[in-house]
C-alpha cells in the first residue's frame, strides 16, 4: 500500500501589498513638505488598513483633486492612529517680566539661605 504525499495549496491572500508612493516634487517647496509628511506618517504606521488610505489622500492632492489645507486634515486623521509620536503636549510659557521677577526672587533667597 503506498500512500501519496500531497501539498495543501497555499491559501491566497486578498489583500496585496501596500507600497508607499514615490511621487515626490522637490522643485515644489509645498508639495515636498506635503510628501514628506505622507511619508512619515506611512513609514510609522503599522496598520495595512491604513496605508492604502494615505496613499489615496496623497494621490488626491498629486493629481489636484483636493487642496493642501484638506490634505493635512484628512492626513492627521492617520497620524493620530499611526504612533505614539504624535501625541499634543501642552507647552507651559510666562512671560519675560515674570520670569525676572521668579530668578531675582530665587536669587535673593538664594543668597539668604548661604547667610546662615
Amino acid at each position: 500500500m503506498k500512500t501519496e504525499m500531497t501539498e495543501e495549496p497555499k491559501p491566497q491572500s486578498n489583500e496585496e501589498e501596500v507600497t508607499k508612493l514615490m511621487i515626490d516634487r522637490p522643485s515644489d517647496f509645498r508639495f515636498h513638505a506635503a510628501y514628506l509628511a505622507y511619508s512619515e506618517t506611512w513609514d510609522k504606521t503599522a496598520s495595512q488598513e491604513v496605508k492604502p488610505k494615505l496613499n489615496e489622500v496623497m494621490l488626491s492632492l498629486s493629481q489636484k483633486e483636493i487642496s493642501y489645507s484638506i490634505f493635512y486634515e484628512r492626513l492627521s486623521q492617520y497620524r493620530k492612529y499611526s504612533s505614539k509620536y504624535y501625541t499634543r503636549q501642552r507647552i507651559e510659557t510666562q512671560r519675560k517680566r515674570d520670569w525676572r521677577k521668579r530668578r531675582a526672587k530665587d536669587t535673593r533667597n538664594a543668597r539668604h539661605r548661604k547667610r546662615h
